[in-house]
């Protein structure tokens, strides 16, 4: 039995208001700082003998304060990276919805129809996520792995695991540093055993 221990970077700006941040380079917060603490706390007992990220910053700062509580080795990859939300980086939803008011529309109601205007689509998220997860499969059989992704990536692996469609994206919360466990059998199998579980984040000040 293989176990992932998927988990979503620390607080970061951009969350509220809401923002599209995407490829947008992010530094936790203070907050941030503080759930990623927590969190590798929450992961060290569970004895992880690799960590894959995102290259994104806030995704190997939280892998590696993962890394250091384990003593594992961090590693970045491309198919962990949030999606590329092209014209939309950095733009806040309250001015999307204002200037295109029918594309983003779709966006919250029909997710697996859209493409971002010069960026990717939640099919492109998923082709290059369940790659490094076919390698992180073969690679660890029957050991412990944290995965440290985004909010996008995250529901999108979630939602391939448990064999449902994209559709149903917006049916996920991923918070930050939120943990969510994995079992895949030999057989490939697999069993959720947790989702967006945030209870060690209990002692930080959250901020939404």
């Amino acid at each position: 039995m293989t176990r992932i221990l998927l988990t979503r970077h620390g607080h970061v700006e951009g969350l509220k208001p809401e923002r599209f941040r995407g490829r947008a380079e992010l530094a936790l917060t203070e907050q941030g700082r503080k759930e990623v603490v927590a969190l590798a706390k929450r992961v060290a007992p569970l004895k992880p003998t690799a960590i894959y990220t995102s290259p994104m910053q806030r995704c190997v700062r939280t892998g590696e304060a993962i890394a250091k509580a384990c003593g594992a080795k961090a590693e970045a990859h491309d198919g962990l990276a949030d999606i590329d939300y092209g014209a939309w980086q950095m733009r806040t939803h309250d001015e999307v919805r204002a200037e295109q008011p029918e594309a983003y529309a779709r966006w919250k109601t029909a997710p697996q129809l859209v493409r971002f205007p010069g960026g990717e689509s939640l099919q492109d998220v998923a082709m290059r996520a369940f790659d490094l997860l076919r390698t992180v499969l073969q690679r660890h059989a029957g050991e412990t792995v944290v995965l440290v992704g985004h909010d996008s990536v995250n529901r999108v692996l979630l939602l391939g695991l448990v064999e449902l469609p994209l559709s149903g994206y917006w049916r996920l919360v991923q918070d930050p540093c939120s943990l969510n466990e994995i079992e895949v059998a030999a057989d490939g199998t697999v069993r959720l055993q947790r989702l967006n579980d945030t209870s060690h984040l209990d002692r930080t000040r959250r901020v939404p």
